[in-house]
């Protein structure tokens, strides 16, 4: 009997006889393949019997989606396909050399249907975890209360007075960023028909009809697998603007109202309500404004995506009025009204025309109704404005949230006024509070460009002026400082209506100009923080901020500035540097009073990535900590407040985990309330494609910031025992970092990078608008990005960014007789346990088992030597943790999670199998074959997925 199947990576049909794979199977293994019947693409049911009741729950949906896709299987492509991959799995737990060689023998068209067939199974695992995760997190909310609530009962419980919750309330402001770094493997489309599934889970679980359920998963599964996994073209940033959005929109409408209400609650308990005009939670983004590296962010793309999220903006705030019109149903004839809310309705409706007469008439005894109409009518006239270009009229559209926020305002002081109090105070301010997280612009853009390239620009106007005995571009970093004090603080201009700038220079500039034509056009709002990428001392600062004085941002003898400047810290000696830097910064009396005019307010922006990548896991860590420190002391020293932008990636390696414990490990009084954090790649749907976890993870975040603003303003430890800390830790640092260092400056780690890991692979994906390498890098890792230097050890389980080096800096503390020390630090010191955490679950996810096939099967033999350096890093970083912890091995003490993981390994083996083997035929192949490359990158998909992390 034949199945007939559909060849998704030619797109044509093909036949495959059923017979053939069980002789082939037979044939390798000696054993007959057993029939399907009874078989389901699903977690086996092994392990220990007794299992908490939430874990079964999970385990068996799990099993139950699994049965599901193999029956989508046998439809989609026939009883064939869910042979094999019955085979495989079963082969791969029981004798993996037969698995490997089953897989050897497999065409390319089989192999990526088999490919896909285990990816779709963790696509379904992800999101089934993720609906049971939010399902406990909301029953322990019930049962216990949420992060706010208990964050609220430890200050009480603290005794905390009512004036400090209220300056901390005052300075509240959390913002995460969402950025287009390329590491989510998934299209939004695959993505979206997960949220789907999650839903369908979560409305049968709350009571939903279970039989139209089976059916509508099924219809899903189905769609998931005739829904191409790879994208066709690399996203453009208007694409990555739109899947920011996405998720923007639904954070709009449920998760943000409810923590801002939780928040404003909680705070009013202890005392310090949230003040009228406060922006707690306020988002931020750099997809269409992150220029460093990327190309293909123009002028002209800045200004699209500003105009694409004032359009859901606009959309977003409508459906809120709506419903808001449908509620404030309340008569001046028996609730009255406020003169100021009275003469605000005859104005707006004396200039707004197209407020329908109908509502003027059946509405004309509800004030309330009637501004909603206006203020609708005023977003309309604002989404014509922005689409023709034209300038802001005051009263009849809106630049920026100001006179929205004070349209809304007009209305609750009337209510509140006028028996409304519980009206004005519910649905009304909640709608005030979006407003003020949201604004029209949704996300407020942060615009990142390389620190060389104002100096190109810069060189390029001295250089014209002939004023000086040298070119800009030989000047030394005090002779550049020099020059660029002066030049600021002189009233003359460098560029006129004579300048002209040409190529890249031009494009520089126009930055700082569409930064000014953005703020004229859509408010104050849409643009704060310029940030300069890899800062290495404040004439890379003083350059950006001469630019834009050049095009109008800024004004030192007048004391404005419409944006601030970002210095970005992100290798090593930066960080060491970074308390002298801010301290140089700040002690220039014009920079002094561009800080001024920004509120006394300095961000400074902490480099996770490359820090990693520079200097090993350790070392990053632990000059980040020492940076925040410094950087609070010089803030502190010169009366300005520090607001701390963390550049966190996805993965440990590049600065991820858990978000809570990383925002309570900070260093005392770092934390005044203000903090941005990065999100990315499969962070961001991790986080929030579902509601309920979108809920949690924004509270969380802002629960372990009002914490440590509140409660950690003083050390927790005395001077000598922080003192004994921190020389243990330079001692862990030095050792790890020699070690490191060692390893990443061998001659020979860029063959054995590239020849052990797919790394070339990332740009084919089509998952990022940037290039993977900085411009002008050569074929060595010097130029190379941090996500694909950690996707490329990650995919080949080897992992190194997440723990190389950190059992010799253990082990040289141990040698140095700090044992007992360690010990202590790992039990009370926050910053210490977080970093060993992060680092055990690194080790978890690493299995140099499979990284060695990687290695025997494509790095040649004179390059092995760097993976026995691995191997024998890995065995010290193994046998040092377990010794600081006590445990037998990682992660014992998170039982359910370690069981998990393990389980995903069962799956996981046989596409590292099918990708090592690709990868092998593709190198001696040569020439371009689309099917291979296709298949290829389907594995990179699976592990992207099985193992949660891209890079």
């Amino acid at each position: 009997m034949v199945a007939e199947g559909y060849d998704t990576s030619r797109g044509v049909k093909s036949g495959r006889s059923e017979e053939t794979w069980k002789n082939r199977f037979s044939k390798v293994s000696g054993m007959t393949v057993e029939s399907t019947a009874d078989h389901q693409l699903a977690e086996p049911e092994d392990g220990p019997r007794e299992q908490p009741p939430a874990d079964a729950e999970l385990r068996r949906d799990i099993r139950r989606l699994g049965k599901l896709l193999g029956e989508s299987l046998v439809r989609q492509e026939g009883p064939a396909l869910l042979e094999l991959v019955e085979t495989v799995r079963r082969l791969t737990r029981s004798d993996p050399d037969k698995a490997a060689e089953l897989l050897r023998d497999l065409d390319v068209p089989t192999a990526s249907r088999l490919v896909r067939a285990f990816s779709e199974f963790f696509h379904l695992a992800n999101v089934t975890e993720q609906t049971h995760r939010g399902r406990e997190l909301a029953a322990k909310r019930r049962a216990e209360g949420g992060w706010l609530e208990g964050t609220a009962r430890m200050i009480r419980e603290r005794g905390v007075p009512s004036h400090e919750v209220a300056a901390a309330a005052r300075n509240l402001a959390v913002r995460p960023v969402f950025t287009a770094h390329p590491t989510e493997a998934a299209r939004r489309s695959v993505l979206a028909k997960q949220r789907a599934v999650g839903d369908l889970l979560d409305a049968e679980a709350a009571g939903g009809s279970t039989s139209r359920t089976e059916q509508r998963l099924a219809e899903l599964i189905d769609l998931l697998w005739q829904t191409d996994d790879l994208r066709l073209e690399r996203p453009e940033p208007d694409d990555e603007a739109r899947n920011a959005i996405y998720y923007l929109d639904d954070l709009y409408a449920e998760a943000a109202p409810e923590v801002l209400t939780e928040l404003a609650d909680r705070l009013a308990e202890l005392g310090g309500p949230l003040p009228a005009d406060a922006r707690p939670l306020t988002f931020g983004t750099w997809t269409g404004g992150d220029r460093d590296g990327n190309p293909y962010v123009s002028a002209e793309v800045t200004m699209r995506v500003l105009r694409l999220q004032h359009e859901h903006g606009i959309r977003d705030a409508e459906r809120m009025l709506a419903l808001l019109v449908d509620e404030l149903s309340v008569s001046s004839r028996v609730a009255g009204a406020s003169n100021e809310l009275r003469e605000s309705v005859r104005l707006d409706l004396a200039a707004l025309s197209e407020v329908e007469q109908r509502f003027r008439r059946i509405n004309v005894e509800e004030p309330y109704r009637l501004k909603i109409r206006c203020i609708q009518a005023k977003l309309q006239r604002t989404r014509q404005r922005l689409a023709a270009g034209l300038g802001h009229t005051p009263g009849l559209d809106y630049l920026g949230s100001a006179a929205l926020l004070e349209d809304l305002e007009v209305m609750r002081r009337s209510l509140l006024a006028h028996r409304g109090s519980l009206i004005g105070q519910g649905r009304l301010t909640e709608a005030i509070r979006v407003v003020r997280a949201f604004g029209l612009h949704l996300a407020t853009m942060d615009v990142r460009e390389h620190a060389d390239a104002h100096h190109a620009v810069l060189a390029t106007l001295f250089d014209r002026l002939g004023e000086m005995d040298r070119k800009y571009a030989d000047l030394d970093r005090p002779q550049r400082t020099a020059l660029l004090v002066s030049e600021l603080s002189s009233r003359r201009p460098l560029t006129g209506l004579a300048t002209q700038l040409d190529g890249a220079d031009a494009k520089t500039f126009g930055v700082f100009t569409t930064i000014r034509d953005a703020l004229n056009d859509f408010g104050p709002e849409v643009v704060e923080s310029y940030i300069i990428s890899m800062t290495q001392g404040i004439d890379d600062v003083l350059a950006a901020v001469l630019l834009a004085r050049e095009a109008g941002l800024l004004d030192v003898h007048s004391g404005t500035s419409r944006i601030g400047f970002v210095p970005l810290l992100e290798q090593a000696a930066e960080l060491r540097a970074a308390g002298d830097i801010l301290d140089k910064l700040l002690s220039i009396p014009a920079y002094r009073r561009i800080v001024a005019a920004r509120d006394q307010v300095q961000e400074v922006m902490l480099g996770y990535s490359d820090s990693n990548k520079d200097a090993g896991i350790a070392t990053s860590q632990w000059e980040i900590h020492k940076a925040q420190r410094a950087l609070r002391d010089v803030a502190a020293k010169h009366g300005v407040r520090l607001q701390l932008f963390h550049g966190r990636g996805g993965t440990v390696g590049r600065g991820g985990g858990p978000t809570h414990d990383a925002i309570l490990a900070q260093p005392w009084g770092t934390l005044d309330g203000a903090i941005k954090v990065t999100e990315q790649g499969e962070v961001i749907s991790d986080k929030y494609m579902l509601p309920t976890l979108a809920r949690e993870n924004l509270e969380l975040t802002v629960a372990a910031v009002l914490q440590a603003s509140v409660l950690h303003t003083e050390p927790r430890q005395s001077g000598d025992q922080l003192a004994r800390w921190n020389a243990a830790m330079e001692a862990i640092s030095d050792s790890a970092y020699g070690r490191y260092r060692a390893l990443i400056t061998d001659e020979d780690l860029p063959k054995y990078f590239w020849a052990s890991t797919p790394a070339e692979l990332l740009g084919e994906l089509n998952i990022g608008s940037r290039p993977a390498k900085r411009p002008n890098a050569d074929a060595g890792l010097a130029g190379l990005r941090a996500i694909p230097w950690v996707f490329g050890w990650t995919q080949s389980r080897q992992i190194v960014p997440g723990w190389y080096g950190v059992g010799s800096g253990l082990a040289a503390a141990r040698s140095a007789g700090l044992d007992s020390l360690l010990a202590e630090m790992h039990a009370e010191w926050h910053f210490f346990r977080t970093f060993i955490s992060n680092v055990e679950m690194t080790l978890t996810k690493t299995d140099l088992r499979i990284a060695a096939q990687y290695v025997e099967r494509l790095v040649p033999g004179e390059l092995h030597h760097i993976f026995e350096r691995i191997q024998q890093e890995y065995d010290l970083t193994i046998a040092e943790l377990l010794r600081l912890t006590g445990e037998e091995h990682p992660l014992a003490s998170q039982p359910q999670l370690a069981r998990t993981l393990g389980v995903r390994d069962r799956y996981l083996s046989p596409l590292h199998q099918l990708q090592l083997e690709l990868m092998a035929r593709r190198r001696k192949a040569g020439e371009p074959d689309l099917a291979l490359s296709r298949a290829l990158l389907l594995t990179v998909n699976g592990i992207a997925a099985g193992m949660r992390n891209t890079g």
